[in-house]
């Protein structure tokens, strides 16, 4: 799959929600910090299509980016795991993200964002609850891999893989500095929009 452009579209809330029931969806989620709006950068070839930042749970809203004219949405959902300690904020993410997982009706795929670095949390476990439950499909993407050598990169990725119970292929070594594994993660979302045509 070829993306030629991609715009920012909206920032929604659960109060104020962005209804999109025409187009397929591809959410991005994962812990705060792991490299989600790096990913959408990398995969769209814009540099700042989605903000970047090293402070962790500054994306708070959901963010919708259209796709090749609006063939499909990237929607970057906000990081989990930022709220530690603060009830009110872990209550708010909660209900946003439950909010999106109930109501959008197009969503074709779950792009899961792990740290190569970091170990497996309850965030984590919690997150995969969600897509048990209300039975999305998703992939796992292993970001950051040049933080490690390359000879522990592929079984650091296959380990995270057996404790997600992810399929080896599903899972995905990506590196925005060493430009790696842009090709194999748009491949695998270009099967799952294709399921929507036939």
């Amino acid at each position: 799959m070829e993306i030629k452009n991609a715009d920012f579209v909206i920032s929604a809330t659960k109060k104020q929600p962005f209804k999109n029931l025409e187009k397929c969806e591809i959410a991005f989620v994962g812990r705060s910090n792991v490299g989600k709006s790096s990913l959408i950068n990398f995969l769209t070839n814009r540099k700042s299509l989605a903000r970047t930042s090293s402070t962790p749970g500054r994306t708070r809203l959901i963010n919708y980016f259209s796709i090749n004219n609006g063939e499909f949405y990237f929607v970057d959902l906000p990081g989990y795991g930022y709220a530690k300690g603060n009830k009110q904020e872990q209550k708010e993410w909660k209900e946003l993200m439950e909010s999106y997982f109930m109501t959008s009706k197009c969503l074709k795929l779950v792009v899961l964002l792990f740290d190569i670095r970091r170990d497996i949390n309850e965030d984590d476990k919690i997150m995969l609850k969600y897509f048990e439950y209300y039975r999305i499909p998703f992939i796992c993407v292993i970001t950051k891999a040049d933080k490690i050598k390359k000879s522990q990169q592929k079984l650091t990725a296959l380990k995270i893989a057996r404790q997600i119970g992810v399929g080896d292929e599903n899972v995905f070594i990506c590196s925005t500095l060493e430009k790696k594994g842009k090709e194999e993660v748009l491949n695998k979302m270009e099967q799952f929009l294709s399921i929507e045509s036939e």
